[in-house]
């Protein structure tokens, strides 16, 4: 049987974003964390860090945050950028803060450019996020692209024959997938992330993305009730559909 690690309930609190080792000790003094409706006031005291810790403390009130995997769905609206240090509007200003304090740090998996809106996600965790951006694994991303012009009709198989060349770059576009929604609208799946890989390969056919919204990754769909601004975290069976 696997040994349970445990941990120091400051050092544990800190790591999760709840304070330095200092206030997560004025919050045990104060009867604000509880373990198993305990107050635990002693924050230096190691406790078992098993995966139910979350549904076993509380912090002032609230329960504890997940611990290690944290893994988040996101329906980025316009105007915000994914990263930690832009000026303006960041992605990680939606989220509670003391997620921003936490080690490791929360990250974007990917990036959408501030004028294009849907699915991210963001995770503490390194090994998924390598894996969901590995080329190696050709996780499908679609996107819902309004176009200023009409179609052409010729622009499905000019992206799926994997020959489709983008200005400056060396390397031709791995195969596309699209399917026309309407004259002036599609939805276009890529395997790859290149730099405004989408609007440019719109641009090369003469068109230009008026409206991009990423609505899929892989398996994985946003959620009819999932408005922008909101996110929901993701467990176990939503994250395995990433894969599918």
């Amino acid at each position: 049987m696997a040994k349970i690690p445990t941990s120091r309930v400051d050092k544990l609190l800190s790591s999760m974003g709840y304070g330095s080792r200092n206030e997560v000790a004025r919050l045990g003094k104060s009867g604000r964390i509880r373990l198993d409706g305990n107050r635990l006031m002693d924050a230096t005291k190691r406790i078992p860090v098993t995966p139910d810790l979350p549904t076993r403390m509380t912090i002032e009130g609230e329960p504890l945050d997940p611990i290690a995997g944290l893994y988040i769905l996101l329906n980025k609206p316009l105007g915000m950028t994914c990263s930690h240090k832009e000026v303006g509007a960041l992605v990680y200003d939606i989220l509670p803060l003391r997620w921003r304090s936490r080690t490791p740090a929360i990250s974007t998996i990917g990036r959408l450019d501030k004028q294009t809106s849907g699915l991210l996600l963001l995770t503490d965790d390194g090994d998924l996020l390598h894996r969901v951006i590995s080329p190696k694994r050709h996780v499908t991303k679609t996107y819902r692209a309004k176009l200023a012009r009409p179609l052409t009709g010729n622009e499905a198989a000019l992206f799926a024959t994997g020959d489709m060349m983008l200005e400056g770059e060396e390397k031709p576009l791995a195969p596309a997938t699209l399917q026309v929604v309407s004259d002036t609208e599609a939805l276009l799946s890529v395997t790859e992330g290149r730099y405004h890989q989408v609007r440019r390969m719109f641009a090369a056919t003469g068109n230009h993305v008026e409206d991009l919204h990423r609505e899929s990754l892989g398996g994985l769909s946003l959620p009819d009730d999932l408005a922008p601004g909101q996110w929901k975290l993701l467990n176990d069976d939503e994250i395995a559909l990433i894969f599918q």
